[in-house]
Order: C-alpha cells, then structure tokens, then sequence
C-alpha cells in the first residue's frame, strides 16, 4: 500500500529536532463528547514537543451555520502564521491515534498549500506506546509564513450534491456509521433529521482504521467493492460534518483514486434542512 501519507513514529523522533519537520497536533472530539471532555485541557497535559494546537473547530468558519465549515484562505493563513505553522516545511499532524481527525487537518494543510504534510501512524497513542518524549503546557512558537491558497473546486455545496442524488454524475459516500446512514438512531447533533442523501452510498470511516493507520491496500478495495462503491468513478465524500469523509478520501486517494472532492456541509447541513429529500432504510 502507498503509505506516503503517513510516517511512523520512530521516523519522527529522528526527525523530530529537524528544522525542515514540523509536528501539529489536530486531536478533535467526536460530537457529543465535548460534554464529558476537554480537549483543550487535555491537549495542555500532554502533547509532542512543540506541537502547536490545530483546533479544527477554533479554525473553522464561524460564519456559517453548519459545523467544521472550511474557512477563507486568507484567515487560514493567519490563523497559521499565529500558531507558527510554516507552510514550506514537512508538517505532521496527529490524532488521538484513532485517525478521527488528523485526516481532516492534512486535507485542510494540503488545500491551503502545504506541499508535504504527512499523518503520524498511531498517533498519540503509539508515541506514547513506544515511551516517545511528551511535554506539557501551552506551545508558543514565532510568527511563521504560510502562503494560502484554495481550489474552490475541491468542495461541493448544496446544489452541486442535490444535482448529483437527483441525476448522477458521480458516486456520493457517506462515511457515518451504518446505523445513522440508514436512520436507524439519532444524529448526534441535536436537530437533525435521521437518514441519509438519497442515492448514497455507505462506507463508515472506522471500517478503514486499524491502529492509527489506514488498513491494508487490499481491505480497503475489498470495503469499497463490498459497499457498491466504483473506484473508477468520480466519488463526492460526506459524512456528520466534514470531518471523517477526509478518511474516505485519504483512503481513496492511498489507492490511487483521483476525483475525490469533499460535501463540506455534509449531514449538518442536509440533515437540518426540512425541505430537502431523506432516504431511509
């Protein structure tokens, strides 16, 4: 399997004091656990040295009504020269170790023009099982550069996906759980419908994670063939709220798929709309 998007952890600690790496940590709640848990705090406790905080939802676009929304190029860019992310260095981004969130970071680096951003295998998980160095505390690194700039091709909005359930033109993947795809529990957001996009089709994200990592190039192929998804087709990538569909597409794209694109709103945005179709079943 193409594993270029990943490096290992022992790759890092040998890396780690090199000028031209440059380590991010994107650990990321799932919805509903931010009643139980601060990420904050516990990225304060313990974190990778010189790892500043990637906080996707601090760096999302508040505009919107919608959870996880990409934001401007522009405040992306600033928001990372305040945080000290150089945006011609090797950066390596980290999770959990659970690879919930550091796709979604690598995706948002790479569109805004990162050139070589990488995810840590195992991620915090597996630095610590290997007795790697943490620190704590808050990171303050100098003012970096970071040169944004954005396709806007690479996300979809509303219309373009209503277009796409109604009459085709590509593959639309929905990476929730099974059960949420097909309505079977609540959402949990509060004040989402239950179902999914008609016409969708459904891989759930944690199908294609093995301990921090993408699964083998062949079970990857064999979950996308077994959920009736077309490799050779061009593929849109939803899920809660834009977030784990970047597993999708990071899955995708380690096999080789190129026409990839992402439904930012995802089922923040459809599920909250009462006018637009639901599938359920």
């Amino acid at each position: 399997m193409t594993r270029s998007f990943f490096v290992t952890a022992e790759w890092l600690a040998e890396h780690l004091s090199d000028n031209a790496v440059q380590v991010i940590d994107a650990r990321m709640l799932p919805p509903g656990q931010e009643l139980v848990r601060d990420i904050t705090a516990e990225y304060l406790a313990k974190h990778l040295p010189d790892a500043p905080f990637f906080d996707i939802e601090a760096l999302s676009d508040h505009t919107s009504p919608f959870p996880h929304m990409l934001p401007r190029a522009e405040r992306f860019a600033v928001a990372m020269r305040e945080l000290g992310i150089n945006s011609d260095r090797h950066l390596v981004v980290y999770d959990e170790g659970n690879l919930f969130s550091a796709p979604r970071a690598w995706w948002m680096l790479r569109q805004f023009g990162a050139e070589q951003v990488s995810i840590l295998a195992g991620g915090l998980k597996g630095w610590e099982a290997a007795q790697l160095p943490l620190v704590s505390g808050p990171v303050s690194l100098p003012e970096a550069e970071f040169d944004a700039s954005f396709d806007p091709d690479v996300v979809l909005r509303l219309t373009d996906v209503l277009l796409l359930s109604h009459e085709g033109g590509a593959q639309i993947v929905d990476a929730r759980a099974a059960n949420r795809f097909r309505g079977e529990v609540d959402e949990p957001r509060p004040g989402l419908r239950r179902g999914r996009i008609p016409g969708s089709l459904n891989v759930p994200w944690n199908d294609l994670v093995e301990n921090g990592e993408l699964k083998s190039e062949d079970a990857l192929r064999a979950i996308f063939r077994q959920q009736g998804v077309n490799l050779a087709g061009p593929i849109v990538a939803s899920c809660g709220s834009g977030v784990t569909a970047v597993v999708v597409m990071l899955a995708l794209s380690s096999l080789g798929v190129q026409q990839v694109r992402l439904y930012d709103g995802s089922w923040g945005e459809w599920g909250s709309r009462d006018d637009l179709p639901v599938a359920l079943g």
